[in-house]
């Protein structure tokens, strides 16, 4: 069985809990473990996050993130989450992605959003065009409950 949600949503970061909380109420149905719940909010808030705070170099009322959600049922539980905004994009994806390294080193927290999906995340993916976005996309495999 395959079930997929897509939610296009301003990109302002109040709007993290709502992706956060349409998420995880969205894979609940599957054999999800509370863990699992936790790891995957954490990692989706951290792509939305980046997306807002590094997509787009102003804010503006057309800026919008999209969120994909894919869910995989088969022989193994998969759920594959797709975030993308339409904003300026990474310049050096490998450099991004090396722990600590940010763009914006004001910021508390800052560079540890890529270490964060990976810790939680089996995959993370990146692709990213300047001038165009940055699509992120995190993959889980569940793990199977023992009766």
């Amino acid at each position: 069985m395959k079930n997929s949600m897509e939610i296009k949503i301003k990109a302002d970061l109040k709007n993290v809990s709502t992706i956060r909380l349409a998420v995880s109420t969205f894979i609940s149905n599957l054999n999800v473990t509370v863990d699992e719940i936790v790891d995957i909010k954490t990692a989706v808030s951290e792509a939305v996050t980046n997306a807002i705070e590094h997509g787009y170099e102003e804010s503006n009322e057309d800026n919008y993130v999209l969120v994909n959600v894919n869910l995989e049922n088969d022989e193994d539980e998969i759920v594959e989450i797709l975030v993308t905004d339409f904003g300026v994009g990474i310049e050096d994806v490998s450099l991004a992605m090396t722990p600590e390294y940010t763009t914006k080193p004001e910021d508390e927290h800052a560079g540890m959003g890529f270490t964060i999906m990976e810790s939680f995340m089996d995959e993370v993916l990146v692709e990213s065009d300047n001038q165009s976005g940055t699509k992120i996309k995190l993959i889980k495999k569940l793990k199977r409950k023992h009766s």
